[in-house]
């Protein structure tokens, strides 16, 4: 009577080498998005203005409404500062997510950071999921300071923060979405700043981020654009005690999904040759 031993079969040895594949790319991503924090943090002049100006602008804010009283109505009964609060977290996440992003990744293509890394073993899923996670945390942080010092006068905190944080997390990723998109499109460094400001400030103004917009033309307009929805999704849970805005999410979802589809089909990783 004779014995075999018997050897694992293709499928078999492929099933067992998923789970090691898979650790292998968390830790590549976890490297990466250790990499951008590392990166933002030791660079102190960028990392203190992106946290000190959307304080500083709700502290002005707050000097000049002087708290959240019930009785003093700015805008469909909030107060300046209830109004404001959102809506500087709002150009807070548009600020980090398209203006910083698509001008880091224009200089860093510029540079040929960008060639070298796509020359690594980092992929560019894992490199872009790394990117949103990491203007993620800062979008955090900067949300966190911007509620904490509207708090100070008086604001209350959102009651619905399952709404906030849904709709914080989507328009990240749909600002992220647009700014590598638009980076992308931008011919080199020297030109990207221009770019980005040029679509950043009509639309923060015309979003009703620095004052509430009356005209209904313009409110059309603008709520055809990703950022005034982004405004109208977190005026309710922030300052009007209700939920979800699913219309307004579904307007930045499909920005994502526009800006990814762009972004995926236009994205360089070498220097446009000049």
């Amino acid at each position: 009577m004779s014995s075999t031993t018997a050897t694992p079969t293709a499928p078999t040895a492929a099933v067992r080498e998923r789970p090691a594949a898979r650790r292998g790319v968390l830790r590549l991503m976890v490297h990466q998005i250790k990499y951008e924090q590392l990166s933002f943090w030791r660079n102190p002049q960028p990392m203190i203005f992106t946290f000190a100006l959307p304080v500083m602008v709700i502290v002005i804010f707050g000097l000049v409404f002087g708290g959240s009283g019930s009785g003093d109505s700015f805008f469909y009964g909030l107060s300046g500062m209830e109004y404001f609060t959102p809506t500087v977290a709002a150009l807070s996440v548009f600020g980090t997510c398209y203006g910083q992003l698509a001008v880091t990744l224009s200089i860093r293509r510029q540079n040929g950071i960008l060639k070298r890394i796509h020359a690594t073993p980092v992929s560019s899923g894992i490199y872009f999921v790394g990117l949103l996670a990491h203007c993620m945390m800062v979008c955090a942080v900067d949300v966190a300071l911007i509620v904490g010092t509207g708090a100070l006068y008086g604001v209350p905190m959102p009651t619905h923060w399952a709404a906030v944080i849904v709709t914080l997390v989507l328009g990240a990723a749909c600002f992220c979405a647009i700014g590598v998109a638009v980076s992308s499109l931008v011919s080199n460094s020297e030109a990207a700043s221009s770019v980005v400001q040029f679509v950043q400030f009509p639309m923060l103004f015309i979003s009703g981020n620095y004052f509430p917009i009356h005209s209904a033309v313009v409110n059309t307009i603008a709520g055809l654009l990703p950022l005034r929805p982004f405004n109208q999704a977190l005026l309710p849970p922030f300052a009007e005690h209700s939920g979800f805005q699913w219309h307004d999410l579904s307007i930045l979802l499909a920005w994502g999904v526009v800006g990814t589809l762009v972004a995926v089909r236009r994205f360089r990783w070498d220097p446009r040759p000049e």
